[in-house]
């Protein structure tokens, strides 16, 4: 059985607006109140090293991690086998077994896939995600995401109270950044870069590309269903018009390069 964690609201205007409900993956209750004027000032690549990495440490401390010979594991560690780094950043990865539908990759190159998502979805599926999440990586986009929530989100005033120096953060403090890492909000063109990206990554780590057409195509399908399939579609497509020119462009890329649509078989899912 999938345990289940606190669910978590982060007090934060940018989270009440933006952020959608999560049917297990939550995180710890943030402390309220407005943030403060503080005097400006910046990280260094480091620093942000020591935020990512705490932040990601709490993250798989405070969510099911199934053990080395869980099938889910094992299928992930098959997938990936001999993808170590990407554009110099070591890449880690890890199931989290939560009833969400959901992936997400850290600037520090941890990429964490949640159970639900591979119960969804076939190999090539599955790597046409991580491919994707991983191009964010690349690009930069989830670095710079994080980067802005710390100088500019709740967090701000603990930080410059330490000179950008990364202190002990509290629970909340830690759920706060998590979420941010999680729920990293992308524009269409940094959506677009890390499709591009991703199927370079893909091809070059020998992997078929169309895995990412595939993924798009069985997200959309689900888009009708309601609870908690819907978390990463909301985040990974902004509106239709544009997923269509997302498919379509993998698509001709594929083709261009006469790479062979894959065909996915329910043997794959298990």
């Amino acid at each position: 059985m999938k345990r289940t964690i606190s669910k978590i609201f982060v007090a934060m205007a940018l989270f009440a607006i933006a952020s959608p409900a999560y049917a297990q993956f939550n995180l710890k209750r943030a402390i309220g109140g407005a943030a403060k004027a503080v005097q400006a000032f910046t990280l260094t690549d480091a620093q942000m090293a020591d935020y990512v990495k705490e932040s990601v440490d709490w993250m798989d401390k405070h969510n099911p991690v199934p053990s080395e010979d869980n099938p889910y594991t094992q299928r992930l560690r098959r997938l990936t086998e001999g993808i170590t780094d990407a554009d110099g950043i070591p890449l880690n990865f890890k199931v989290y077994d939560v009833i969400d539908v959901n992936a997400f990759a850290c600037p520090d190159g941890s990429v964490r896939v949640f159970s639900s998502l591979m119960d969804l979805m076939s190999d090539d599926e599955l790597l046409g995600v991580i491919g994707h999440e991983i191009g964010h990586v690349i690009k930069r986009h989830s670095k710079n995401a994080f980067k802005n929530e710390l100088l500019t989100g709740a967090l701000k005033d603990a930080i410059a109270s330490t000179g950008g120096k990364a202190a002990a953060l509290t629970d909340s403090q830690l759920g706060t950044l998590g979420q941010s890492l999680m729920n990293a909000k992308y524009s269409q063109k940094q959506e677009n870069e890390a499709d591009d990206c991703g199927y370079d990554f893909l091809v070059a780590q020998g992997k078929n590309p169309w895995g990412i057409v595939m993924s798009f195509e069985k997200l959309m399908s689900l888009e009708g269903d309601s609870g908690n399939k819907q978390s990463y579609i909301q985040k990974m497509f902004s509106s239709h018009p544009e997923t269509k020119k997302r498919i379509e462009h993998m698509t001709k890329r594929c083709q261009e390069d006469g790479i062979e649509r894959p065909v996915a078989t329910e043997e794959e899912k298990k």
